[in-house]
């Protein structure tokens, strides 16, 4: 099938006619011009608001590109069951498929996300199971719980984020070419923080590909992660250490999406939980965007990445997901303060942290 048939069959069009339900109301996402930070540094950022998928994140299209990839190759069958280990946001958007598509959805999930994800999925239907946060190496780590779980069930997939490369597929086929579209093939650079991989790896390749490989594609990474030190040593996969307040993204180890396109990366740049939570902050004050972490963790990125290559170019970036979900932490007073994080927040903008 050709990549412009691809694209009819897996994304809707900019168009303000009804669409198809759910499934229908994914993707193409508004690109949002960031007015402040793009005068500061004389480029033009831009971040995909991918927070008005309908399930409220990006993991909305990862969701629907692995059910649908599974309905093509026969595995998944009406009132089958669909089991994921995921830290949230591709939970929830599995959980939102398959109430449109009359599936069952188990998540397994570490035990040390937001209550405000947990309580979503149960609402939307979803049996939820959270488990010790260990590494992946263990047995016991949420991806192989939910793995084994749908090993002994009938007409069941286990969708596996991770490694599944219909997730980065998704991306290939409908985020890069949005933005390409949205940007009228102006990319300069596109930079963001990955768990998965297939968001970047599936927006890199698009974005390489639409324009002869000018476009640089650069990875940034929270404290914790080891993909800022592979990238950056040339290949040399360290020893995960330390940790971030930042939830879904981070790596230990090079997945099979991330694979698929980590040897074509410009660049990395590791971003401190310091200037997401001021970005949080600021981007509520300044774009009055209610954002999460990770949103503000792209930002950070693209900022400095725009810095880097100087006034005149185009910097896309992801906003992931809103703030609902995580506002008990982002904007408690006690929670900021037991993370030693209350003082990187600017004191003209503390007047935000209402919670506690």
């Amino acid at each position: 099938m050709s990549l412009p048939t691809r694209l009819k069959a897996l994304s809707r069009g900019f168009t303000s006619r009804s669409v198809d339900g759910f499934v229908g109301a994914v993707g193409n996402t508004p690109l949002i011009q960031l007015k402040k930070w793009s005068e500061k540094t004389g480029c033009n950022i831009v971040a995909k608001a991918e927070f008005q998928n309908p399930g409220g994140s990006v993991k909305d299209r990862a969701a629907l590109g692995v059910v649908r990839n599974a309905e093509k190759l026969g595995l998944l069958k009406p009132g089958g069951t669909v089991v994921e280990g995921t830290a949230g946001n591709t939970g929830i958007g599995l959980a939102h498929v398959c109430r449109a598509r009359g599936y069952r959805c188990v998540i397994f999930m570490p035990n040390s996300q937001s209550q405000e994800k947990i309580d979503l999925l149960r609402m939307l239907g979803a049996e939820v199971y959270p488990v010790p946060a260990v590494a992946y190496e263990n047995p016991a780590n949420y991806n192989h719980q939910a793995r084994d779980f749908a090993k002994d069930l009938p007409n069941a997939i286990w969708t596996d984020q991770f490694d599944n490369v219909s997730n980065a597929n998704a991306h290939y086929l409908s985020t890069g070419p949005e933005i390409w579209e949205q940007t009228g093939g102006k990319v300069d650079a596109f930079i963001c923080a990955t768990g998965t991989g297939g968001t970047l790896a599936g927006m890199g390749k698009a974005l390489k590909e639409k324009s002869d490989g000018k476009t640089q594609v650069w990875l940034a990474d929270p404290p914790g992660s080891v993909l800022y030190s592979y990238v950056t040593s040339g290949g040399k996969l360290t020893e995960r250490s330390g940790s971030s307040i930042t939830e879904g993204i981070g790596q230990g180890r090079i997945t099979n999406n991330l694979g698929t396109f980590v040897e074509n990366l410009d660049g990395a740049l590791s971003i401190a939980d310091e200037k997401s939570i001021s970005m949080v902050y600021d981007l509520l004050d300044t774009e009055g965007l209610y954002l999460g972490a990770s949103s503000a963790l792209n930002v950070v990125a693209a900022v400095e990445l725009a810095q880097k290559l100087g006034p005149g170019k185009t910097v896309a970036t992801i906003l992931c997901d809103g703030a609902y979900r995580y506002q008990s932490r982002l904007f408690s007073k006690k929670w900021l303060q037991s993370k030693g994080l209350d003082s990187a927040i600017p004191e003209h903008l503390k007047k935000y942290a209402v919670l506690d």
